[in-house]
């Protein structure tokens, strides 16, 4: 036997993507390419794309769980971008941490100045003095 490692004995079985093996539904080989070919490091661990796709999955999840509420609230069945953006811009974390984002079609949240409200006028006198 010539020493070539575990295969040498065994037929190759059906190959298993990282990302199946994290337990993921992002790409983790192809965020390991672009970590790459962005050379932001010289070397990149085999955990770092993993690591990146499992953020990356945390926060489309959370964001799309978020904007599904409001595409709910609004009686829509499908995410629109204005649903997009009123799920960032009601949450406090995601709101600061797309602080600085512009999202296309997102309008803006409903705000009414408070200055601009009407003022309530104390009428308690008029309603105690009509049992005569």
């Amino acid at each position: 036997m010539s020493g070539r490692g575990k295969a040498a004995g065994k037929a190759k079985g059906k190959s298993v993507s990282r990302s199946s093996k994290a337990g993921l539904q992002f790409p983790v080989g192809r965020l390991a390419r672009y970590l790459k070919k962005g050379r932001y490091a010289e070397r990149i661990g085999a955990g770092a794309p993993v690591y990146v796709a499992a953020v990356l999955e945390y926060l489309a999840a959370e964001v799309l769980e978020l904007a599904g509420n409001a595409a709910r609230d609004n009686k829509k069945n499908r995410i629109i971008p204005r649903h997009i953006q009123l799920a960032i811009r009601n949450d406090e974390e995601l709101s600061k941490l797309l602080g600085t984002v512009t999202i296309a079609s997102g309008g803006v949240l409903p705000n009414i100045h408070t200055h601009l409200l009407p003022k309530k006028t104390g009428k308690k006198g008029a309603d105690a003095g009509g049992d005569e």
